[in-house]
């Protein structure tokens, strides 16, 4: 090797070194402010931390509404036509008010009738009761037979029978006239009419249908295994098909179990809740309501403090340094802006308030609602003198 090459391989080397070196040199730099950046805190968060709450117990159900009682109002005359329809489907009406009125040329005229036989039957009495007077005058101067005095006096008892079955009579065609008036026996709603002008019809038709009270029942299909959990009195809130809401008291609960799919009826009387839809409840309806079971304590945390993510629900821990810590908890019930929280979390741990969906696991946070530090006490400043 000459002297010349020599000395280049020396240059090379020794610039390939400063080469090195300054690269290494420039690399430390550029890792500070990364570090520095990792040291940011990702978000500022409020804490908070679970709560015990009462959290309402509800058993749900399906069931229908149907009517409380129901009268069936019909003819109690033979043979009339009717001559008036004064109400239809759907009218309240109350106790004593006409619902349709029969012709009454017929029941007038046999009324007068029975006036007239009674008249007659009341004549022939007082002939036979002065008859009889006769004969009681001259039963004590033996002037008559006997015989003829009990004809006398028998014919009188007679009279006096067949004005009391004219009495009978007229006072039936009385009633007749008076039913040629179909009244509502109750305060209620008409729920079917049958009746038609016009149309003749026969002693124990049926004309209406009333739904007495106007009150109405939910008809709750309740499982044998959950029957035991409601209890005469037990409040329910029921929703019909038609949005309307109401408001029920369990009246009583069927004695009897379907075998073929294992359900009760729980009846259920229901009215309208204050300010609701009461005219859009109606018999027949199907409904779902929910009982009133009470309450019992659970752990709840903000609905804004659970993050969901994969199909699974997480809430991030504040740890002592200010990281996080994603717990997987499994939820519950909904109550208000609270979430019921099964397991997967203890009361007292503090958490993520919300924005959580912006964090990942070991991420740095400044909290902004950390408490203060405790101020020193007040004996301590003398002895800092000393």
């Amino acid at each position: 090797m000459t002297l010349p090459t020599a000395r280049r391989l020396r240059w090379t080397h020794a610039a390939a070194l400063a080469l090195l070196v300054a690269a290494c040199g420039d690399k430390k730099p550029a890792e500070a402010p990364k570090a520095a950046v990792s040291a940011r805190p990702a978000l500022t968060v409020s804490v908070t931390k679970p709560e015990q709450t009462l959290l309402p117990v509800t058993l749900s159900a399906n069931g229908n509404l149907a009517a409380w009682q129901e009268a069936s109002i019909g003819s109690d005359t033979n043979g009339l036509r009717i001559a008036e329809v004064l109400v239809n489907v759907g009218d309240r009406v109350k106790r004593g008010q006409v619902l349709a009125r029969f012709a009454t040329d017929t029941v007038r005229a046999d009324l007068a009738q029975a006036e007239a036989s009674l008249a007659e039957a009341e004549a022939n009495a007082a002939n036979a009761a002065n008859d009889a007077a006769r004969a009681r005058t001259l039963q004590e101067t033996g002037a008559m037979a006997a015989s003829q005095i009990n004809q006398y006096l028998t014919a009188e008892k007679t009279a006096q029978a067949r004005v009391a079955a004219a009495r009978a009579a007229l006072q039936t065609q009385r009633v007749h006239l008076a039913q040629t008036s179909v009244e509502a026996p109750d305060d209620g709603v008409i729920s079917a009419r049958t009746a038609t002008v016009g149309a003749v019809v026969n002693g124990g038709t049926e004309l209406f249908r009333l739904i007495r009270k106007g009150r109405l029942e939910w008809r709750a299909e309740v499982t044998s295994s959950e029957l035991a959990r409601i209890t005469p009195g037990t409040t329910a809130i029921v929703t019909a098909a038609s949005g309307a809401r109401l408001e029920g008291r369990v009246r009583t609960i069927g004695p009897t179990v379907d075998p073929q799919n294992r359900i009760a009826l729980v009846y259920v009387d229901v009215s309208p809740l204050p300010g609701g839809a009461a005219g859009s409840a109606r018999a027949g309806m199907f409904a779902r309501g929910d009982f009133d079971l009470g309450a019992v304590p659970t752990l709840t945390v903000p609905q804004a403090a659970v993050v969901v993510r994969e199909g699974f629900s997480y809430v991030f821990r504040v740890n002592p340094d200010n990281r996080v810590t994603q717990v997987k908890i499994q939820v519950g019930r909904i109550a208000a802006d609270r979430l019921q929280v099964v397991s997967g979390l203890a009361a007292g741990t503090p958490i993520v308030a919300s924005g959580g969906g912006f964090l990942n696991e070991g991420d740095l946070v400044r909290v902004a609602n950390a408490p203060a530090p405790a101020p020193a006490p007040a004996a301590s400043a003398p002895q800092a003198q000393r």
